[in-house]
This record gives structure tokens, sequence and C-alpha cells, in this order.
């Protein structure tokens, strides 16, 4: 009877203890993708091109998504003009407080926009937290642009405050595990960037509005954020692209572009550089043996355009997706310097971002031409 007592207390301390292993498990989520499961996944992809796609009605996040501004029917309407162009993706960003202003209404708005994407036979990919330009970010009513500035109004995710107060931290858990639990298995979705140029403290636009140790906090929090978006158990891949730095060695790495190419499932990157730059900053990521796609690209002055990057994105099987779609409330068609020379009184030169008018029309027709011939060869 003792034996049987004795065993009885190991069997429960047993279970209690796989009890344990199991809530921990689930709290830690799945392992990143192996490289020949990251491979397997991008080989059942198309050539993935699009663009970073923000309404032309929108100036933000916010305004794109909130239910007052929410616009389907103009949504539909330039997505058609990203599937006449052959593309395949679009990179789309969310917001934090979206979820913690109405997460049912928000999720709504989400299904409704992938069954516009769906439509037209465009898989997003969801951009879940930013570290570029405003870091103040409000709800409500948006103000307008700031006439003749690039990107004038677009905001952070999460904002200076929630990142500098860890008992914010909780509520933003609970936006990522929600926004990826509800889509993480929709194959609408192509996959998920955690977290865009997340050591980027924008100089010299707000710089002096980040908080000074705004890197360390960031570098704290995206393991955190890439663990809560894995343990809900995404079919799709993550992602955070590095922007700057020496990629060429893995020793070389700064600490930032080390965690983000360690916890991403496939390789992603920015480059606003001419062609020779893309190509050796593409050789320098097939190193790290994972799937790679450009999700910035294609600034026209300087020297990054369609002309010069697709065909290398093609001849490196790298998937290529160059920032603005229309012109409209975010200005992106202005370059960065607006932000020390507004354009005010004039138009720049030559467009920076963006492709189409908000009629439709090309900013360049033979560039839109060129566009659809890269994305017709098989």
């Amino acid at each position: 009877m003792r034996n049987f007592y004795a065993r009885s207390l190991a069997l429960i301390a047993l279970l209690a203890s796989a009890l344990l292993l199991a809530q921990d498990a689930g709290q830690i989520g799945i392992e990143r993708w192996t490289a020949s499961d990251a491979g397997a996944w991008y080989a059942r992809q198309p050539w993935l091109v699009g663009s970073n796609y923000i309404p032309s009605y929108a100036s933000n996040e916010l305004e794109m998504w909130q239910a007052d501004t929410f616009n389907p029917k103009r949504i539909d309407t330039e997505l058609g003009w990203a599937q006449g162009l052959g593309m395949t993706t679009m990179r789309v960003f969310l917001h934090d407080l979206l979820w913690q202003q109405d997460s049912e209404g928000f999720k709504k708005r989400i299904d409704t926009f992938l069954r516009i994407c769906d439509k037209h036979k465009i898989k997003p990919v969801f951009v879940l937290f930013d570290s570029v330009w405003d870091p103040n970010p409000h709800l409500g009513k948006q103000p307008p642009p700031q006439p003749g500035i690039h990107n004038s109004r677009w905001l952070q995710s999460p904002g200076a405050a929630a990142l500098q107060d860890p008992s914010q931290y909780p509520r933003l858990e609970t936006y990522v595990k929600g926004v990826v639990g509800a889509f993480g298995h929709d194959q609408r979705v192509l996959g998920w960037d955690v977290w865009n140029e997340p050591d980027n403290t924008n100089n010299p636009s707000y710089n002096k509005f980040e908080p000074k140790n705004k890197v360390q906090l960031v570098l704290a929090l995206l393991p955190q954020a890439f663990t809560w978006a894995r343990s809900t158990h995404p079919q799709q891949p993550l992602t955070s692209g590095v922007w700057h730095g020496d990629w060429s060695d893995p020793a070389k790495l700064e600490p930032m572009a080390k965690e983000q190419l360690e916890l991403s499932d496939i390789t992603s990157f920015h480059n606003y550089s001419a062609p020779a730059n893309f190509e050796t900053h593409v050789k320098w990521l097939q190193q790290y043996g994972r799937p790679i796609i450009c999700t910035e690209y294609m600034a026209r002055p300087e020297n990054s355009t369609f002309e010069g990057i697709l065909p290398l994105a093609k001849q490196f099987n790298v998937g290529a997706i160059n920032w603005g779609f229309v012109q409209g409330k975010t200005q992106t068609y202005l370059p960065w310097d607006s932000w020390q020379h507004p354009y005010i009184d004039h138009p720049p030169a030559m467009w920076f971002h963006d492709i189409f008018y908000p009629n439709g029309k090309p900013y360049r027709p033979a560039e839109v031409a060129f566009i659809k011939k890269m994305t017709s060869q098989k």
C-alpha cells in the first residue's frame, strides 16, 4: 500500500511537471521555421511583386482602417489597378491602437480587406509594429497632411508612450495574439512583418520626440513580439526586414539586425539604392540560407527604379515590394528632403515613390508597361 501511495505521488508530480512544461511550451510557441520549410513555402508562391499599400484617401494607418474612414470601394478600385500590373502581394500596415479601439470591428474590416485582395488575386503581408515617423499616435479624426512634406502623418506603432511603459505590454501582446490568431490560418494572408525598421530613430523628422533609449527598448521587445505571434501557431512566415548596416558577415551584424535575421522565418530587407548596391545586398543575404523578399525599394531620384531592380529580383528569385502605389494623402511622391524643404509652391522634378495618379493614370506609362512585362514572364 505504501508503495502504491508513493507511486501515485510520483505520478501526480510527473503529470504536474508535464502540465507546467506544456504551459511553458504554449507561452514559447512553435519554433522558428527550418530553412527547408521556409524554402518549401517559398517554392509554392508565385513571384512576389507588389507595393507597400495605403489607399489614396488615408494619410496613415489609422485613417485607412478606422470605421469612420475605411473605404472598401476605393480599396477595390485601387487593388484592381494592382491586379492589372500583375502584382501578387501588397505590404499593409496595421496598428495596435486599432485593436484597443474596437477589436471585433477591426477584425471585420481586415476580413473585408482580405476579401477584396482575394478578388484581385493578391495576398498581403501585414505589418504589426513600426518604428518610423510620428511617435505620438492618437485615435480619432486624423489631422490633414502637412503641406509639401513626405509622409507627414504616418504613425509609429507602438507609440513612444506605450514603448516606455511596460504596463502596456500586455495590451500589445493581446493585439499581436488577437490579429495573428484570427488570421494566422487564413489562406488569403501571405505573411507577417513583425516590426518595420525597429531601430529607426527618425532623424531629422521626429528624432527630438523619440525616447533616448528607444533602440534598447525595441531590442528587448522585438523577441517578445515574435514569441507572441508564434504562440498562435500561424501557417504563414514571420519576418522583420533589415534595412541598414553591414550584413556581409554574421560577425559584423549590429544587435538589432542580428535579432531580426535570427528570428525571421524568411529574410526580408529594404534597399533604396542603385541596382549594383541592391545586388550586393542580395548576395550578402543569400548566405543566411532562407528565401528573400525586398519589402521596400524604389526611389527614382536615388536610381532605385523598377527598370533597374525588377530584373535583378527576378534573376535572384527575390520578392520585390516597392514603396508607394497611388499618389494620395501620404504625399510619398515627394522626396525625403521635403522635411527640410517642403514642396509647397512647386512639385518635385521627379516623383520619389508611387505609380498612379488618384484617377488611375500612370505617372510613367512606360514604367507601367515594364512592370506588366516583368510580371507576365514565367
